[in-house]
């Protein structure tokens, strides 16, 4: 009898080594596996160049998403393209560029030119921005309402000031169009000038000058504009026209912004035509998420979601 549990104890313990064995070998494989595809996974979508068109009326912001989204992915290197809407959705639509950030969704017409090359853009609003007045430090005017807005950009009210803003094919110029209901801004004193920056140097040294730019470019300036920042003040805007008419007059902020209360917005998109989940999509992921929608956050403009805060109560016993 005791040979015999013996004998079974032992057939018991190959079993059990040799089931060790195989159940090591399947794990280790399986490490090795995912392993692999892990390290595939990281080449494919931070190693590889690719080019992103962007507005160049939100450098500002892109530049510190992508400042923060390189030293999370060093081998990451996107090819920026600044240049005005006009050049980079042309770029799109030659097939030049397929990643886009830019202040409008693509029209019907567009849609249909991609489509026809088999392109389907993916679009995703990540921001809202504010178009900004501003005047210069020795200017008594500090308000203005929707109304005389349209009038001075249309010509149809007497005017003394000039009024200055980036380069004629900017997302920002398309948006005063819009706005304005004009096909063009070709009054003596409108004019447009090359950049944000520009404008806002102009204003700063000329006090009978309304200039108006991307409210992200007057919020934590570079060094080589700074000073100018300094020298001219934001104006603000009461709408008194249409159903969203009010008797009160605001500056852009993040506050009014989310209540929709200043009337001047744009919303900032991307626009991914790779049909597929590469470096531009992985950048688009990033300024999208907790680390991009707090630098977005950071930069004064309005984030798509507001990321969450956490707050540690510490309970203190008094003794």
């Amino acid at each position: 009898m005791k040979n015999k549990c013996k004998i079974v104890g032992n057939r018991l313990s190959r079993a059990t080594f040799v089931f060790s064995i195989l159940l090591a070998g399947a794990m280790f494989f399986q490490s090795c596996k995912h392993e692999k595809k892990k390290t595939q996974d990281v080449s494919r979508f931070v190693s590889q160049t690719t080019s992103i068109g962007v507005d160049e009326s939100f450098q500002p912001i892109v530049d510190e998403e992508l400042y923060v989204f390189k030293s999370f992915h060093e081998t990451a290197h996107p090819n920026i393209i600044y240049a005005p809407e006009n050049t980079i959705v042309n770029l799109l639509l030659a097939d030049s560029i397929r990643v886009l950030l830019t202040a409008r969704d693509l029209d019907p017409q567009e849609y249909q030119q991609l489509a026809a090359k088999n392109l389907h853009p993916s679009v995703s609003r990540f921001a809202i921005d504010a178009v900004a007045l501003i005047v210069n430090q020795a200017s008594n005017d500090t308000m203005i309402t929707v109304s005389d807005i349209k009038k001075m950009l249309t010509g149809n009210t007497k005017q003394d000031k000039i009024i200055v803003f980036d380069n004629p094919n900017s997302g920002l110029v398309r948006y005063l169009k819009d706005f304005s209901g004009s096909k063009d801004l070709k009054q003596k004193n409108v004019f447009s000038l090359k950049s944000n920056k520009e404008v806002i140097k102009y204003v700063s040294e000329h006090p009978n000058a309304i200039g108006i730019t991307g409210f992200s470019w007057l919020n934590d300036p570079d060094k080589d504009y700074a000073d100018a920042v300094q020298k001219v003040k934001i104006m603000s805007v009461r709408n008194d026209i249409g159903k969203n008419a009010s008797n009160e007059y605001f500056s852009p902020s993040q506050t009014t912004l989310a209540l929709k209360q200043y009337p001047l917005t744009r919303n900032l998109y991307f626009i991914n035509c790779t049909g597929k989940y590469g470096l531009g999509m992985e950048f688009a992921v990033f300024v999208e998420g907790d680390r991009g929608q707090r630098i977005i956050l950071k930069s004064g403009i309005l984030p798509e979601i507001i990321p969450g805060r956490e707050i540690n109560i510490v309970k203190t016993i008094k003794k």
